[in-house]
């Protein structure tokens, strides 16, 4: 079990300058928030959802705001484990985000890079 190889959350990594972990999106000044209407759920993966969250929460990878000025939906992914992966929609943030000024590399050049390698691994926050 290699559990304590990672940090789970900020009190877990000490020294840290807090700037390295803490960011804030940029919006273009114009853009107006939007608040998404919420989707509805069945009722059981309301309750799926409403633990994950609790779970992320704990462990603080995610955080509580008082005052949202964007709001968008969760999106329930049932994972072949039968567990819960929680995505959002940030189609209208993302829109109301300026553009990066560097080009980012598409999927088919990405999968190039892999050419050659033994072992490929993906990260995300706790699948």
């Amino acid at each position: 079990d290699h559990s304590n190889t990672f940090a789970w959350s900020y009190a877990d990594m000490p020294g840290i300058d807090p700037n390295i972990v803490v960011h804030n999106i940029v919006t273009i000044p114009e853009a107006k928030p939007i608040k998404q209407k919420l989707w509805k759920m069945h009722p059981h993966i309301s309750l799926l959802v409403k633990e994950e969250l609790q779970h992320l929460l704990l462990v603080s990878f995610i955080l509580p705001i008082d005052y949202p000025q964007w709001i968008s939906n969760i999106i329930p992914i049932t994972k072949v484990t039968g567990g819960l992966h929680i995505c959002m929609d940030f189609h209208d943030l993302n829109l109301a985000c300026p553009k990066d000024d560097f080009p980012l590399p598409g999927i088919d050049q990405l999968v190039d890079l892999t050419t050659g390698h033994e072992m490929l691994s993906l990260m995300d926050g706790f699948s």
